[in-house]
């Protein structure tokens, strides 16, 4: 079995000959706020490093460098209204470069192995732009939801043209959506359903009319909480989410989301056993994983990027136990 056999079958909740992994980082530091070739050079040199070292079951291709969506009238709000400003700009740049980094990407991968492009969700985009001003994005959607949910549908026109077009003119065998809950004490699961999700939902199904397969990524990034039922229902083919920070097993995730695929299970920061480990509790650890989960519809991870000066080898523990983990059960079923 092939690596994009073994990963497809996973996603589509089908027996898999050993569990797949698939762990990330970023490949250039400080990036939030650069386009520059310098940084397209070091995120192809660490990809293609990647590709070659570890030799990944399926890989996500990072965004760095454009973490900023192009639209000027973001950089002039100064209160709710001021999103009214806020249209579709068509960034025909900002997309053809995106799509060149997968498209040059994909002639390193030769076909090996499957491919997901890093994509953020239109609210991410617009409140970490709004943060750089000093401006809460809570705070606006507190106070006008429904100017703040025509901004974001705006801006998902945009988003929603990028995730179609890594896919078919990239090459991408789909998009990585990352999400998240607005940490704001103020906007509770029904606003967020309201006035944010639906322009998540715009980018998914864009991704969706040229691809079945997309990941959602529910992100805990330096212990952001999320409450997992809010996307229950999101039309995505496999969910990864943040098990360590939000303390939910994978088998209860895989309830939670309807028997979907789920990526996860090790803590991605460098406390955790993924970073720090040794080789007997590394492999440790992958057993508990799999003991709780399962081998079914289930691919190794991490709850967000891991540290970049991780041990490839680290990685290697954890697919190799896999494998035999495999291995043992299939013995023990003859």
């Amino acid at each position: 079995m092939g690596k994009r056999e073994l990963v497809f079958n996973a996603f589509d909740n089908k027996e898999t000959e050993r569990v797949p992994v698939g762990f990330w980082f970023h490949y250039e530091p400080d990036n939030v706020n650069v386009d520059n070739p310098y940084v397209l050079a070091g995120n192809l040199r660490g990809h293609e490093k990647f590709f070659r070292e570890f030799e990944p079951d399926f890989i996500k291709i990072m965004s760095d460098g454009y973490f900023i969506y192009p639209n000027k009238a973001i950089d002039e709000v100064e209160n709710v209204k001021d999103l009214e400003r806020i249209v579709p700009v068509e960034p025909t740049e900002w997309i053809e470069k995106q799509v060149y980094l997968v498209k040059k990407l994909q002639i390193t991968f030769g076909g090996k192995i499957a491919s997901f492009y890093n994509i953020f969700a239109p609210a991410t985009y617009l409140k970490w732009q709004l943060k750089a001003r000093g401006i809460s994005f809570g705070s606006l959607l507190d106070a006008n939801p429904e100017i703040v949910r025509d901004a974001l549908n705006n801006i998902a026109e945009d988003v929603a043209k990028l995730a179609k077009a890594v896919i078919e003119e990239g090459g991408a065998d789909g998009i990585y959506l990352s999400l998240q809950n607005i940490q704001d004490s103020r906007i509770t699961k029904e606003q967020y359903l309201e006035y944010i999700a639906p322009s998540e939902l715009k980018v998914l199904e864009a991704a969706n009319s040229v691809s079945d397969y997309n990941i959602l990524h529910i992100c805990g990034y330096e212990g952001a909480l999320n409450d997992l039922t809010t996307y229950e229902n999101y039309p995505a083919k496999v969910i990864n989410y943040a098990s360590v920070v939000e303390g939910v097993p994978i088998s209860e995730a895989k309830k939670i989301f309807g028997g979907k695929a789920i990526i996860g299970g090790f803590d991605n920061t460098k406390n955790g056993v993924l970073y720090s480990g040794n080789k007997e509790e590394i492999e440790a650890e992958t057993r508990r994983l799999l003991d709780d989960a399962g081998t079914t519809g289930v691919i190794l991870g991490a709850d967000c990027t891991v540290p970049a000066d991780i041990d490839f080898s680290h990685l290697n523990w954890v697919r190799e136990e896999a494998k035999r983990y495999a291995e043992d059960h299939a013995a023990l079923t003859v």
